[in-house]
């Protein structure tokens, strides 16, 4: 079964993306799988390191050690095939009508995504103010927040939605709900 509708969700870092795709996939149940393309990345990386790959997934400081090192490699890799990450984690999905893509951060993950899926893709930007980030825990690091897989999105418009995760935010209930709107199973 291919999926019928892809959510490609992207913000920054400490934004609140995996907050609300995990509430997302609570509400959906069964009827969606979330994908993450640093999912291969990290699974690389902590195989040719020796490296603990569950806490490589987890939104914690053992992350932020490797994080630099791993854009370093994931860029060399994406300048020989720039949707190599998307594929693979594609790859691994499960049969869902409901794809969650957590993670996008560059326009080629976008171009990748429509020029396999088309039309049953949809695009959400989480935006956060950077006072909500560091109550979250951001600190801004160099070589890690200036570069592409941070910035790449930065000046991109075309949207279907998005959301104020910061200050002055909806209700989660609010927020999750105009994420639904945009599904449509027919």
């Amino acid at each position: 079964m291919s999926p019928k509708v892809i959510l490609l969700f992207s913000g920054k870092r400490k934004s609140g993306k995996d907050f609300l795709t995990d509430h997302l996939q609570e509400l959906l149940k069964d009827r969606c799988e979330i994908l993450k393309i640093s999912q291969p990345i990290k699974s690389h990386w902590a195989r040719e390191n020796n490296l603990n790959l569950n806490e490589l997934l987890s939104d914690n400081e053992y992350k932020e050690q490797y994080r630099l090192d791993m854009i370093k490699w994931s860029e060399a890799m994406r300048d020989k095939d720039y949707g190599c990450f998307c594929k693979q984690a594609c790859l691994n999905a499960a049969d869902k009508p409901i794809w969650i893509v957590s993670d996008i951060r560059r326009k080629t993950d976008i171009q990748w995504f429509k020029e396999t899926y088309k039309d049953i893709i949809k695009t959400i930007r989480i935006c956060a103010d950077d006072d909500t980030r560091r109550a979250r825990g951001y600190q801004f690091k160099s070589g890690v927040d200036d570069v592409a897989s941070e910035c790449d999105l930065d000046d991109y418009t075309e949207w279907d939605l998005v959301i104020n995760n910061g200050e002055g935010r909806q209700p989660l209930k609010e927020q999750l709900s105009s994420i639904i709107s945009l599904i449509s199973l027919s």
